[in-house]
Parts: C-alpha cells; structure tokens; sequence
C-alpha cells in the first residue's frame, strides 16, 4: 500500500492553501470583472442605439441649415419693421403706415402668414423703393436692423443657428422678406447668407418689379434645392426650421426638419410625422386661446395711434 502514496492528496500546509484560496479568488475576480466589461459596453451600446444621435453631426460639410425667418428667427414679420423704418425716414405718408400698422397688428395676433396680407405688404414695399438706389436701401436695412429688428431675434433659434455654426455648417436664412433685407439680418447674425425674395434693379435703381415671383411656400423648398445642388449638400443630411405650414414643402426637403412656434396646422403636421418641435414663445398665441375682439382692436388701434402720433412729432 506504500507504494500506492503517491495517489493519495497529501495534506497541504495552512500557507499552501491560503495561496490556492487567494489565486483563486484572484482568477474568479478576473473573470467575473471582464464579464461586468461586457455586459456595461454591450448596455452602453443599446443606450446609443435608443438615444438620439448627436445634431448637427459636426464636420459634416455635405450638411447645412435652412431658417425660415418671420416668426422663426425673428418675432414679427421683418418687411413690416422694414416698413417701419422707412416711414421714419419719410419715404410713405401716415396712410401707408396705418396699413402696414394692421397689417403687422394681424401677423402678430394670427401667428400665420396670409398670403393676400403678405402680397399686399410687398406691393406697397415693391411701390415705396421704386426710383431709389439699392446701395440707399442697404445702408437704411442697416439702421432700420438695429432700430426694429434686434432687440426681436428669438434666442432658441439663434442657438440652434450658432449649433450648426459651431459643427462647422453652413447656415442659410429662406425668406419672403427683399434679399437685402435677408442678407443684412444674416450678416449681423453671423450667419452665411440669405435666400429671398429679388427686386428688379437696373442700374443699381428699383424698378418696383419683382423676378419671378416672392419667395413663399413652394419658391423656398425649389430655392433650398437649387442652393443644396450648387453647393453640394445632401439634403437628407440637412435641417430646416420654420413655424408656418406654408413651409412645409421647405421642411419635407430635408432629413431633419424642425416646427419652431409652429402654427396650428404646422404643429399638427409636425406631430403627425414625428418631427421634432420647439416653442420659445413665452406662452401660447393669444389667438390660439381665443382672444377676444376687442383686444384685437385694441392692437390696430394702439398700432394706428402709434402711427399717428410719430406722425405729429415728424410735424
């Protein structure tokens, strides 16, 4: 039986087993650490599929973003502060600024833009600058900016605009306002330029025509598809942002669109399609929630009495 020793453990010391508990606990950690590795990276990669991906993707220069302007960028409609400004300057009697009074007075309390009341407001526009100089208007666009406009850049948007900026894209604002008027507001902004509607000039001189027709609602999506061409963009990589179902052409363009204080049809289009909304409006337009009569007539006739009584202090 000695010689069969060998096949029996032999009792191992306090030390030799303290050794073999303490290799394996060491080994059994290891393993079990390389597999909590795993199953964190394999959640962190179900967590990136579920959440949005990072927007705008920076360095992606086949990417751009197109703004929509009136109630978008801005608070208001930028051809009647325009318009405003040049009352101020004496280019249009008191009976042209009490229209553009109610019509901005309408903008405001509706949130949408009317096609008829926009026509309108560009064919007074189109009527004041015939038989001045384009350098003569740019300049005034200058002062009128920091006199009307400024203090009514919605900040949101702004953000998003700079966040596009920053991811090293090219950022556009699509308008029906005079081009001139576009490329002034987008230069202060540090954007890169502007798309809008185009006076005839020759010469340098307005002629009180347009070329071809204003840039609204179909014109802007053929505009940004031109511009996406020339430029080299892949639509389905931009973004686009408006608050009136007129753009919606515009917004289907894109892969990213975004309703920003979108109007009734617009928000529910946007809902429908799932596409991202934002709202900087401090609250919900008061004609959304009903506002009464008379308080719309209070607007036209706090926007007429203003009219009225610039008028007198200019005589």
């Amino acid at each position: 039986m000695a010689a069969l020793g060998w096949l029996t453990p032999r009792r191992r010391s306090a030390t030799a087993r303290s050794v073999l508990a303490g290799e394996a606990a060491a080994e059994a950690a290891r393993k079990s650490s390389l597999q909590l590795e795993q199953e964190r990276e394999e959640s962190a990669a179900t967590e990136t599929e579920l959440s949005e991906p990072e927007f705008p993707v920076v360095g992606d220069v086949r990417a751009a973003a197109f703004f929509d302007l009136d109630n978008t960028v801005m608070q208001g409609a930028a051809i009647f502060h325009f318009g405003r400004g040049l009352y101020k300057r004496k280019f249009f009697q008191r009976r042209e600024l009490a229209r553009f009074a109610w019509q901005q007075a309408w903008f405001r309390l509706a949130g949408v833009e009317d096609p008829d009341h926009m026509q309108d407001a560009r064919d007074s526009a189109l009527s004041i600058v015939k038989g001045h100089r384009v350098s003569e208007l740019m300049s005034i666009g200058e002062e009128i900016y920091d006199e009307y406009m400024a203090d009514r850049i919605w900040p949101g948007t702004r953000g998003l605009a700079q966040a596009h900026l920053d991811a090293g894209q090219k950022v556009w604002l699509v308008t029906a306002a005079p081009v001139e008027t576009a490329t002034i507001i987008a230069r202060r902004l540090g954007l890169t330029g502007a798309l809008g509607t185009v006076a005839e000039s020759v010469d340098g001189v307005y002629t009180g025509k347009l070329v071809g027709e204003p840039l609204h609602g179909p014109a802007k999506a053929e505009a940004v598809r031109a511009l996406a061409t020339a430029e080299g963009l892949d639509l389905g990589r931009c973004a686009a942002y408006s608050d009136s179902h007129n753009d919606i052409p515009m917004l289907s363009l894109v892969g990213h669109p975004y309703a920003i204080n979108p109007d009734t049809k617009l928000r529910k289009h946007a809902r429908d399609r799932d596409w991202r909304l934002r709202d900087y409006r401090t609250g919900r337009k008061a004609a959304k929630v009903g506002i009464p009569a008379a308080a719309g007539l209070g607007a036209l006739a706090g926007g007429t009495a203003a009219a009225v009584a610039l008028h007198r202090r200019r005589h």
